[in-house]
């Protein structure tokens, strides 16, 4: 039966479910997501099955997306690729996703380290460009981008699909910037998509949260007979309780000793905003000592082979392994749930923590995030922390 205005305009999805499918005619259906409406037009062309995207409704009325479908029927009589002539007649000059992508990651490059500059382009080569690549940027719609995603998501790499998702939204972005009042790109498609992925199966990090454990894992800490760099990082781990990834890419430039304070900037955050990280007393000694060794480098903590690189992502969690410990007891991660686990028993507060976690997303209502909320309280804690740690560690069970 074929549709009219008013189911179009009444057509919801059912609860749970992500989407549905409304036939017209001749293939031509109306795809009806949890935020967005869709025309679709399935065909085949040389044997392969396809899909045209007609628009977005209400923005294309049924009779608008009538007319396009048979414009490409019409193609097809012909001989022609609906899809193909789209992308190829697609908007003048408007740069495809691929070029756009690559001017982001140019730009984007000079921040990272090349080690993760290199890691976003395979992933991008990998799952992003052989989909969506070649199509001008300003023809990309939400359910393009969920296709692929759901591609991903069928080889049971849900993490790969949060992660590749996120890259997108980075890059259209950026083109809403940079492209969108000569291109008509008004929006990020990723925004869509939220309620249409499969939520990330939550991790649990090993850790020690037990008073006693911790001072006795503190003492082995202590033994440690590791190189000076990789001592140092292991000293300082439970006491910054940082990323792991923040801790090995740690650069001098960033740190104030005098000051006591450590900023991190944005592109180096989970959150792409600056961080802030109070230093303890017995963490500016620790970092004075080493400034001895590593100061005249780049890193803070440089790798063994080449000292441009900062150590390797594992050297933590391998010291831990040759201390006794079991991936599943504690890893270098699991330093962040122990101290908010015991910080919350030591009754701080919970905004406290969970700022000096760097774990409070940006409000996109409010104004730009204030890296330095509780900034006072926030040295305060971590003096305390310190003294709290040592205390654990100078008591033996």
């Amino acid at each position: 039966m074929a549709l009219t205005d008013i189911k179009c305009k009444k057509s919801k999805v059912p609860a749970g479910k992500k989407q549905i499918k409304l036939a017209d005619s001749d293939n031509m259906y109306l795809l009806v997501t949890l935020k967005s409406k869709y025309w679709r037009l399935d065909y085949t062309y040389n044997g392969r099955r396809k899909t045209l995207a007609l628009g977005v409704y209400p923005k294309v009325s049924l009779k608008e997306a009538r007319q396009k479908k048979d414009a490409a029927r019409k193609q097809l009589d012909d001989g022609e690729d609906p899809v193909l002539l789209k992308k190829k007649n697609g908007p003048v000059d408007c740069p495809t996703f691929k070029e756009v992508a690559t001017k982001w990651h140019q730009k984007k490059s000079n921040e990272l380290s090349d080690e993760y500059a290199a890691k976003i382009w395979r992933r991008l080569e990998m799952y992003v460009f052989p989909v969506i690549g070649s199509y001008p940027i300003a023809q990309v719609d939400s359910p393009m981008v969920l296709e692929m995603l759901e591609k991903i998501e069928k080889q049971s790499y849900i993490e790969t699909m949060h992660k590749v998702k996120s890259l997108c939204s980075r890059v259209f972005r950026f083109a809403v910037v940079k492209y969108g009042k000569k291109h008509g790109i008004e929006y990020d498609p990723t925004t869509n998509l939220i309620d249409a992925l499969t939520a990330r199966k939550s991790k649990k990090m090993a850790t020690i949260i037990e008073p006693k454990q911790i001072g006795q894992l503190l003492r082995v800490i202590e033994g440690y007979e590791g190189t000076f760099v990789v001592t140092c990082a292991l000293r300082m781990a439970p006491y910054l309780f940082v990323r792991p990834g923040e801790l090995r890419h740690a650069e001098w430039s960033e740190f104030d000793l005098d000051a006591g304070m450590w900023s991190i900037p944005g592109q180096k955050m989970k959150m792409d905003d600056r961080h802030l990280v109070p230093l303890a007393e017995q963490v500016i000694i620790v970092l004075r000592k080493l400034h001895v060794v590593t100061g005249h480098c780049k890193y803070v903590f440089p790798g063994i082979r080449t000292k441009d690189r900062p150590m390797s992502e594992n050297t933590v969690n391998a010291a831990l392994r040759r201390l006794g410990y079991e991936k599943d007891e504690i890893c270098g991660h699991g330093f962040r749930a122990m101290a908010s686990t015991r910080l919350h028993e030591e009754g701080w507060p919970s905004d406290v923590i969970e700022r000096q976690l760097a774990h409070l997303e940006r409000n996109q209502v409010k104004a730009a995030y204030n890296y330095a909320e509780h900034l006072e309280e926030r040295k305060t804690m971590m003096q305390f922390w310190a003294d709290y740690l040592d205390k654990l560690r100078d008591t033996p069970s």
